[in-house]
């Protein structure tokens, strides 16, 4: 069976630096599919594909809302060529229902354990309408090595330089803050795949820079503590969301390699600065997140929290609106409300207000979105703050003897065609 992949692509932010990074979810995805399975995959961002491409199945996997219109467009055209279409992804999962209409199938949850069914059926001329795993979550013994070897990896270089990939240790979230959907997604409990499954992945991965994509590496902290025993002899530099305030988990990343991580700023606390001071003590940088436009905060409020970014020595930040994705709180809330008025999924990129805001309107809050990132990268441009990061790991690969030089062939090229989230 020849299965064609395609992971579609999306509108882009403006101003912000331009980069590719490889598409995590559809290699998941892949390596759960039957050894006799021959799977065909296009990263629509950097690649092109034709509707005529042989395929006995084509299968359509979206992560942001923003992809979606595109999927369904693609899936439309080739179901006019006769065609089956299977969907899966996240934003699948948002938007079932509506996916639905454009679909032979849509496949909700995790994809281990579970496609042998799928293709069977499919094989028999009986695909169902509608898969729905998401109370049957796979043992996360099953979640082998991703399909890196997909990728078409000189795509993903940034002037030479090859930009992370994506790797997970865990799925599952045991929070379920206001504007995220992965409770609803992963479910509320904690699921860590076995260590020895991580340095089985770890070891097929060649490159040398990760992001690990785990919702959060707080949620317990002696698992935490041995994923970074597990990860230091592999000598990975990683990028991940937020670390457990622990000095023993921070002294053991650092060990295993921790470069930067993801840091929500949510206030003008002593916490959250003494929050990123931990982290750099530990060698540690910090790209600050910051949500705005959440309903307890005023324009003072956003406008002290700017100022406040200045003080806590921040070395990249990140700049985002509060955005009603569905299977939120937030969402819930405010549709109950009446306060979302654009429901074009194509503007739910987290740059662009959507709904009506508590405290000011939509177009004050636009303003002090773009205003944020114009000020916080007044002095220095957020290239220019990108290279210093990446000249802070480089010296560490060089310590260690891992440092990779770049390639040449590609340093002539831009920056990249896409701006990767």
């Amino acid at each position: 069976m020849k299965i064609k992949l395609i992971y579609p692509k999306w509108s882009k932010l403006d101003g912000q630096t331009e980069f590719n990074l490889p598409p995590h979810g559809p290699i998941v995805f892949a390596a759960a599919l039957p050894g006799t399975v021959d799977v065909d995959f296009t990263d629509e961002n950097v690649q092109s594909f034709s509707y005529d491409d042989p395929a006995d199945l084509v299968c359509i996997s979206m992560m942001l809302t923003s992809q979606i219109k595109r999927g369904w467009e693609i899936a439309d055209t080739f179901r006019a060529k006769g065609k089956k279409v299977l969907f899966g992804g996240i934003s699948t999962m948002l938007h079932a229902e509506e996916t639905m209409k454009h679909a032979d199938s849509v496949f909700m949850g995790e994809a281990e354990g579970h496609m042998e069914e799928v293709l069977d059926d499919f094989s028999k001329g009986k695909l169902k309408k509608l898969y729905n795993f998401m109370n049957h979550q796979p043992d996360t013994q099953l979640v082998g090595p991703a399909r890196r070897d997909l990728l078409e990896r000189d795509l993903y270089y940034h002037k030479g330089v090859q930009m992370v990939d994506l790797f997970h240790a865990s799925r599952g979230c045991k929070y379920n803050c206001y504007p995220c959907a992965v409770s609803f997604l992963g479910g509320r409990n904690f699921r860590p795949r076995p260590f020895d499954r991580i340095a089985e992945e770890l070891d097929t991965i060649d490159n040398n820079r990760l992001f690990v994509v785990d919702n959060t590496l707080a949620q317990d902290i002696e698992w935490t503590k041995e994923l970074f025993r597990t990860m230091i002899p592999f000598k990975k530099k990683w990028c991940s969301h937020t670390i457990a305030d622990d000095p023993e988990v921070l002294d053991l990343a650092a060990q295993a390699g921790s470069w930067y991580v993801y840091q929500a700023v949510f206030d003008t606390s002593d916490y959250i600065k003494e929050r990123v001071k931990r982290y750099h003590d530990h060698g540690i940088s910090v790209e600050g997140t910051i949500l705005l436009g959440m309903d307890n905060q005023t324009e003072d409020d956003i406008k002290r929290l700017l100022d406040f970014l200045g003080e806590i020595n921040l070395d990249l930040a990140e700049f985002t609106v509060l955005t009603p994705f569905p299977e939120t709180k937030a969402y819930d809330d405010m549709l109950k409300e009446g306060r979302i008025f654009d429901h074009d999924w194509n503007h739910y990129t987290a740059d662009t207000v959507v709904f009506k805001p508590r405290h000011m309107s939509p177009e004050r809050l636009q303003e002090l979105y773009h205003s944020a990132w114009d000020s916080f990268y007044a002095s220095e441009s957020q290239e220019q703050k990108m290279f210093k990061l990446m000249m802070k790991v480089v010296e560490r690969e060089v310590l260690d003897g891992t440092y990779r030089k770049p390639r040449k062939d590609l340093m002539e090229s831009s920056f990249g065609k896409v701006v990767d989230r």
